[in-house]
């Protein structure tokens, strides 16, 4: 599939592999400053997919500013992370970053059918979710320099495996509000990944909502509606 040129064409293009650190703890670096720029002495954390990443060693840096987290599959347990999608060479390539290990992910995850497979996989009724998706992700994704710094994240995502420890010590001490919303078709987080939050902060609401790993593409007005409901008991009652 070819896809269409669009306006990223003439973007500004971003950094490449070599002008910045395209890690977790670079991503999180980065969004401390927007927030510090912001002057935001709190803030409530939505957390999905590879962004949880980030949002969990902000909270940990700065639990105090944490007044609340939506979680919708976003894992803070190696128990999260299904073992299947591991083995469709990411494991391999965590455990030797070559050429050979990185094109295996080049061949399917980067791909527009990886990219399609991320928003139809577990879905309940895929004919509801648009195409738009897809395509734009992937122009995106296939801007000049962007397969490089993709592989980066996805290497430097093994680090989440030696911190979420911290990230389940900052949950069972600090008891931030949190809602839990989650796809529980998702083929890349489990739904034992989700009940585990329980474990760490038993009060903590849990859905789980019959559709994929980008649950909102489905479940956007009940999520917002779990949100809302969220937000009003248990913030803005203070």
């Amino acid at each position: 599939m070819s896809l269409p040129q669009t306006s990223l064409d003439m973007a500004k293009p971003q950094p490449s592999v070599n002008d910045f650190d395209y890690s977790f703890e670079g991503l999180t670096s980065v969004t401390e400053k927007f927030t510090e720029k912001l002057n935001l002495s709190s803030y409530a954390l939505y957390l999905s997919d590879i962004g949880a990443s980030v949002g969990f060693r902000l909270a940990v840096m700065h639990p105090e500013r944490v007044t609340a987290m939506i979680v919708q599959n976003g894992g803070a347990h190696v128990e999260a992370i299904n073992k299947e999608f591991l083995t469709g060479g990411l494991s391999d390539y965590w455990e030797e970053r070559s050429e050979k290990n990185a094109q295996v992910l080049l061949d399917w995850l980067l791909t527009i059918e990886g990219t399609k497979w991320h928003y139809l996989h577990g879905a309940s009724d895929p004919s509801k979710i648009s195409p738009d998706n897809w395509v734009i992700d992937q122009a995106y994704q296939d801007r000049p320099g962007n397969k490089d710094i993709q592989l980066s994240i996805l290497y430097n995502a093994k680090k989440d495996l030696d911190v979420f420890d911290d990230w389940q010590q900052y949950l069972r001490k600090h008891q931030p509000p949190t809602l839990i919303t989650w796809g529980k078709n998702d083929g890349i987080f489990t739904v034992e990944g989700a009940e585990l939050f329980k474990r760490d902060i038993p009060g903590a609401d849990l859905h789980l909502l019959d559709t994929g790993h980008f649950a909102l593409e489905e479940e956007v007005d009940r999520i917002g509606s779990l949100m809302h409901e969220f937000v009003d008991r248990k913030i803005n009652k203070k």
